[in-house]
């Protein structure tokens, strides 16, 4: 703490990444990473750029990104916004749409990073429980006076999916105010509500290319939605940092969706092993919730989270344990590897159990 912070610095509560170890020999199913390296032809594409013109600033609209992105999901490229991974896009949606007179709606279990820029940006909120029994998002527990409304799709660290129809369903109630999908792990198992945006002026839908498109390195996300909510996150972004994608990252962006049969393969490879590692997880008594993600979130009923997460370190296998709140103490949430990685973890398991 330093005598030369802002006042409400020392309030805030930072969000707390995914631990990026420097372990040797480690299986790392912590933070839901791609087990598949991005596209040959993104490699490619950065290669291309790695040039003088880094000499140069990059386009402040990203516009060939954005129009490959709108091109793929049958958009006008007017109706996309692209940031530096999906936590900035996130964070100017929070400053740009959120900062409302009404509180924020969003689940009490759930991405952590929606308290953290309430604190940042002083918007106040309220939590919507999730189901008791199934941890499951409630859209009609959502009717309630707000400012906004935001929830992943599938959940995080749930990995539970929302059908579309539940979703238009919610937009058809919820007209004065913003809603946003955070799509982050959508292409794992569901289907985009940036099919709505067309009929919803309200309707934002975030994602990333940190997961299904093997790029989390590289720091690329965006925003679907009408252009009147484009043009505000831009605004933003205006304000904050004209050039958030840099050369490399806009050439990458473009390739990795220009390339759908290498996205198509490592995503069926992922849903593959989600499905085999489920199996094995049951036949050794765990409780997993069904996952539409990259992961799964899973507990067994005679051994506490923590100590499972911690056996499993001590054999150099690393899974995320949140702890709190209570009722999730015993989860752990595993990133679907490659079917090695998923093998070393059920031996590790076998091992504890």
């Amino acid at each position: 703490m330093s005598k030369f912070w802002s006042p409400f610095v020392r309030d805030l509560e930072p969000y707390v990444p995914g631990e990026q170890p420097k372990m040797a020999n480690l299986v790392k199913l912590n933070t839901n990473e791609h087990p598949l390296g991005p596209s040959p032809k993104v490699l490619d594409a950065i290669r291309a750029q790695a040039d003088d013109r880094l000499r140069l600033y990059p386009d402040p609209r990203s516009t060939e990104l954005c129009e490959a992105i709108a091109d793929y999901y049958r958009v006008k490229p007017e109706q996309v916004f692209v940031g530096n991974g999906s936590d900035e896009v996130l964070a100017h949606i929070f400053m740009g749409l959120f900062r409302q007179s009404r509180p924020l709606l969003f689940p009490d279990i759930t991405y952590s990073f929606y308290k953290v820029y309430c604190g940042l940006y002083g918007i106040d909120y309220q939590t919507v429980p999730l189901g008791q029994g199934d941890l499951s998002i409630r859209l009609t527990d959502y009717d309630a006076v707000n400012g906004g409304i935001i929830f992943p799709n599938p959940n995080a660290p749930t990995g539970r999916l929302l059908p579309l129809a539940d979703i238009e369903a919610l937009l058809r109630r919820n007209t004065e105010s913003v809603v946003v999908v955070d799509e982050a792990y959508i292409d794992f198992g569901g289907d985009s509500a940036i099919a709505l945006i067309d009929r919803y002026p309200n309707l934002l839908v975030t994602q990333t290319l940190s997961k299904s498109r093997s790029l989390a390195g590289l720091r690329i996300g965006l925003a679907v939605g009408d252009e009147a909510l484009i043009e505000g996150l831009t605004r933003i972004k205006d304000s904050f940092n004209s050039y958030p994608l840099d050369r490399l990252a806009v050439a990458a962006g473009k390739a990795a969706f220009e390339d759908d049969a290498w996205f198509r393969q490592g995503r069926d490879q992922v849903m593959e092993q989600r499905d085999w590692l489920t199996g094995q997880l049951a036949e050794r008594g765990f409780d997993t919730l069904p996952s539409a993600a990259n992961f799964v979130f899973t507990r067994h009923p005679d051994h506490r989270g923590a100590d499972l997460a911690r056996g499993l370190r001590e054999q150099g296998v690393i899974v995320r344990h949140f702890g709190k709140p209570e009722r999730i103490a015993d989860y752990l949430r595993i990133t679907i590897g490659n079917a090695k990685q998923n093998q070393t973890l059920v031996a590790a398991l076998d091992r504890l159990l």
